[in-house]
C-alpha cells in the first residue's frame, strides 16, 4: 500500500485512519514513538513487578532471620523497566524524599501477621 494513494484519492481518510490505528504494537512506528516501552507488554510489566516483590520478600525473610550482630543486608534492586531512567521535567515538583530501605520492627510485625 502506498500513502500517495490517499493523496491521489484512491484511499479514503477513514480507511487510512483504520490502518494507522491497527498498526502492530511491536512495529517500527510504535518503537519510534514509544521507544523501548513498545517492546514490553502488560504481561512483561506484571512479571517484572512479581519478580521485584519476590526479591523484596526474600530480602525481608533473610533480614529477619539473620544474627542480630550481622551487618544489614542490602535491599534488592528492582528490575529495569523502559523509561525508568528518564528524567522528569524540572517543574514545581520536588524530588521525592529518600526512603529508608530497612523496615522497622512494627512494619515487619505487620508484614508477618
Amino acid at each position: 500500500m502506498d500513502l500517495l494513494d490517499w493523496h491521489r484519492g484512491r484511499l479514503s481518510s477513514r480507511r487510512l485512519a483504520v490502518l494507522i490505528r491497527h498498526l502492530p504494537r511491536d512495529g517500527a512506528v510504535a518503537r519510534e514513538t514509544e521507544g523501548e516501552a513498545a517492546e514490553w507488554s502488560v504481561g512483561d510489566y506484571l512479571l517484572a513487578h512479581a519478580v521485584d516483590q519476590l526479591a523484596q520478600a526474600n530480602w525481608m525473610f533473610a533480614t529477619v532471620n539473620q544474627d542480630e550482630d550481622a551487618d544489614p543486608l542490602d535491599p534488592p534492586t528492582p528490575l529495569a523497566r523502559p523509561g525508568a531512567d528518564s528524567v522528569p521535567d524540572a517543574g514545581d515538583e520536588q524530588p521525592p524524599a529518600p526512603v529508608d530501605p530497612n523496615p522497622t520492627a512494627v512494619q515487619l510485625a505487620a508484614f508477618f501477621s
